[in-house]
């Protein structure tokens, strides 16, 4: 039998992971969101979208015209399937000589409800050196599968940490 965890009580200005939807939501934002590694800026946007998804941290969406893409290298030969938004296929962040394996995702053909993702893409913050929301860096969700971005205005408990495999 599945339990469901306690959420953790939130004070001002922060939201529940607790509190968002499923099936998961797209919600525009215009906070500042900035990812770097190596010394050079990947992404800066006040444009992104956040999927919001029950017991999951954020999701970022950045616009492709809004991320550094000539240091991105599609992986066609790795995709996953949400049963939500549909067949994600992953990039390789590539500086000089240097490769960070399926550091970001996109769905070029989103399922319907989630049209807005296309043209967006998403990345792991533990991958990279620094991600950003208006200055606050991120920490990633647990667990290394899930992508989410835990900032101090988000509470959880979030699924991916341990003994969260039957939420």
């Amino acid at each position: 039998m599945k339990t469901r965890p306690a959420p953790i009580p939130t004070g001002p200005g922060q939201e529940s992971v607790w509190a968002y939807p499923r099936p998961p939501s797209v919600v525009p934002s215009e906070r500042h969101v900035r990812i770097e590694h190596a010394g050079v800026l990947i992404a800066d946007s006040r444009r992104a979208l956040r999927v919001l998804e029950t017991a999951g941290a954020p999701v970022w969406y950045l616009p492709e015209a809004d991320v550094g893409t000539k240091h991105l290298h599609h992986r066609p030969d790795h995709q996953t399937m949400c049963e939500w938004k549909g067949r994600a296929s992953y990039f390789d962040l590539v500086i000089g000589d240097m490769v960070v394996p399926r550091v970001a995702w996109t769905y070029a053909h989103p399922l319907p409800g989630y049209e807005l993702l296309t043209g967006h893409i998403a990345f792991y913050a533990g991958r990279v050196e620094s991600a950003s929301v208006d200055g606050e860096r991120v920490r990633p969700q647990p667990g290394g599968f899930y992508g989410g971005w835990v900032t101090d205005d988000v509470v959880g408990p979030f699924k991916g940490e341990p003994g969260t495999e039957g939420w």
